[in-house]
């Protein structure tokens, strides 16, 4: 054993059974270390402060934060830890946007132990690194998927209010415009996001983050 190099690992995910799987899965991995295994984004931050690892293994659904923000947050003050996401989330959407925000890769929970083992080892040698499922989801592609459209600064800030449940009115005064300016934007957010009545605005604004 004193001639392995070890990797420390640690497991951030809200399942405590997940995370007990995971832990007793790779122990049988002498190449692994398993340093430390936490349920919330805060509590993982504080235990970088002062320890160094070499993998994460990173829920997307954490109690606290989104994984995809505690990602980028993780990546901007330690560069040099590799990031896995290991998640039931298998929307394309996620997946690129862990990607963009600096993980060496994702995994479903699903995955056999040889592609979460063999995928560590690929992470430190800095390969990025997927499932097989998550390989089939990236070469369909997100064809699904049309791009937003843009909304102009005035139709945001109407978006706003209305997902704030302000009348049309209150709105007018608000922005110092005529209530039929209002409405004149709603309409054409409800055009652009494609739906029929405010509820769905809200819904779908809120789903792609635009309020």
């Amino acid at each position: 054993m004193n001639d392995i190099q070890q990797i420390s690992v640690i497991l951030v995910d809200d399942h405590p059974v997940v995370m007990e799987g995971l832990r007793s899965l790779l122990e049988k991995n002498e190449m692994l270390d398993i340093v430390g295994a936490f349920t919330t984004g805060k509590a993982t931050l504080n235990f970088l402060e002062n320890h160094e690892v070499n993998v994460i293994l990173l829920d997307i659904s954490l109690p606290d934060r989104n994984g995809t923000a505690l990602c980028s947050e993780i990546k901007e003050k330690y560069p040099r830890v590799c990031i896995l996401a290991i998640s039931n989330h298998d929307e394309h959407s996620i997946i690129t946007e862990m990607l963009r925000n600096g993980a060496s890769g994702y995994l479903l929970k699903n995955a056999s132990s040889k592609e979460l083992t063999e995928g560590i080892q690929q992470a430190i040698e800095g390969e990025l690194v997927f499932s097989d499922e998550v390989k089939k989801i990236l070469a369909k592609g997100s064809s699904s998927a049309k791009p937003l459209p843009k909304l102009t600064r005035r139709e945001k800030e109407v978006l706003k209010w209305v997902a704030e449940g302000m009348t049309t009115t209150s709105i007018a005064e608000k922005l110092i415009i005529s209530p039929l300016t209002v409405e004149t934007h709603r309409r054409n957010l409800m055009q652009k996001l494609k739906v029929n009545n405010t509820a769905a605005l809200i819904r779908v604004a809120a789903k792609h983050e635009l309020i």
